[in-house]
């Protein structure tokens, strides 16, 4: 399997796309404030599951899958920042947050997954 074809990954890179496009318009201090952590969170799901699939041993790979869903958790963090603070609409909001709770989702249930068979 590629790592391409991991839904996980697939779906990591949308989160991290849908971030950038609303973040890419916004004024100079809300993108070096909320945006740049932003960003940097919904990014960070796709490089750790990039990095755990290209890791040798199953006990790494588990790490980088675990880094991964903090890094969902930190990015719903943010969303709802966003919205409270009247960035996004409610539109957007609830969007990007399913997206988040299926990524959760499915991260938890392919670590479940890793290990000795």
């Amino acid at each position: 399997m590629k790592l391409e074809e991991l839904k996980i990954y697939q779906v990591a890179i949308e989160i991290g796309e849908e971030v950038w496009s609303i973040v890419k318009p916004w004024d100079y201090f809300t993108k070096i404030t909320l945006g740049k952590q932003i960003v940097k969170a919904s990014d960070s799901i796709a490089s750790n599951i990039s990095e755990g699939f290209g890791r040798y041993h199953y006990k790494e790979s588990r790490t980088f899958y675990f880094y991964a869903r903090g890094s969902a958790f930190e990015t719903k963090t943010w969303i709802v920042k966003l919205y409270n603070r009247k960035l996004i609409t409610e539109e957007i909001y609830k969007k990007l947050m399913n997206l988040i709770e299926f990524e959760c989702a499915s991260l938890n249930s392919y670590i479940k997954t890793v290990g000795p068979k």
